[in-house]
């Protein structure tokens, strides 16, 4: 009590001036309508300043949040374009009869979200680290893009935390075609540029001009057909006499990676399990 007495003692004056200037206030807008309007007026106007103020900081932090949501967004719909596509091609293949096979009851693809928590650009040899791992479903050898591109293939695997082979490794080959071609090469990354890489072992009869896009080209369990990777370069080459080796400007900008897909092949241990001649065939005629 003592402190609040010598408290007001020191500052007794102003207390008493803001007394009078906030008494004096009230009865300059109070008398007055047209004061009075432009006290709410500018006083609205205030409030209004604040309060979006407060908005975009409010924003800011739940940016995180809202960023997260449509990535995971963009992974569902990013398999429903991919299972889709592979039923349209199905549809072609069975003529749109009535015999045509019935869809599978589990999706070929599935995605799963991460953040890049560490990435390299400028090594010899480059990896990104993801902050999912094995209790997330995350295996090695399963494919990684962004909304851009191709990023590189699951190399380790821990409980909380996975490593990526970037497509910036000259370790990391990718089978890639042509858009609306079905010649395929191996694009692999030359160490120079982050920003491109060469399209190897195209075979020479390819057609193809500066601008064309590079695609996956479906050729393994990894990556399904049609993801994008890059478009061809006017400055190309050819490597050997029977094959061209142009250069790709990559889709994915892996010097600002920051939320990366996963790819879940579903029918990835069935496939590998027939090219390695593991299933058993179930022909009577075999026995």
């Amino acid at each position: 009590m003592k402190e609040f007495f010598e408290f007001f003692r020191r500052y007794c004056k102003w207390v008493v001036l803001l007394f009078y200037v906030a008494l004096s206030c009230i009865m300059l807008f109070q008398s007055d309508p047209y004061r009075h309007h432009l006290f709410l007026t500018s006083a609205s106007t205030l409030s209004g300043a604040i309060y979006k103020v407060g908005h975009n900081v409010v924003s800011f932090f739940s940016l995180r949040e809202v960023n997260a949501d449509l990535n995971h967004r963009n992974a569902v719909l990013e398999a429903e374009v991919l299972n889709l596509r592979e039923e349209i091609n199905r549809m072609k293949l069975a003529g749109f009869t009535d015999t045509m096979p019935t869809p599978d009851s589990v999706a070929h693809f599935d995605f799963i979200v991460a953040n890049v928590i560490n990435n390299s650009i400028h090594h010899a040899q480059n990896y990104v680290t993801l902050d999912k791992g094995a209790i997330d479903g995350v295996k090695p050898e399963m494919g990684v893009i962004d909304h851009s591109g191709v990023v590189g293939t699951v190399s380790a695997v821990g409980p909380h935390f996975s490593r990526v082979i970037s497509l910036l490794n000259p370790n990391f080959r990718l089978s890639c075609k042509i858009k609306n071609s079905e010649n395929f090469g191996s694009l692999v990354w030359d160490g120079i540029d982050p920003s491109e890489a060469l399209l190897e072992e195209l075979p020479r009869h390819t057609v193809f001009e500066a601008g064309d896009t590079v695609v996956t080209s479906g050729f393994s369990a990894v990556f399904p057909p049609g993801l994008p990777v890059g478009v061809i370069m006017p400055d190309n080459r050819e490597h050997k006499e029977n094959f061209f080796t142009l250069r790709v400007k990559l889709f994915a900008d892996f010097s600002r990676l920051s939320n990366v897909q996963i790819v879940v092949n579903n029918f990835r241990d069935e496939l590998v399990s027939v090219e390695t001649n593991n299933v058993v065939n179930s022909d009577p005629a075999s026995k």
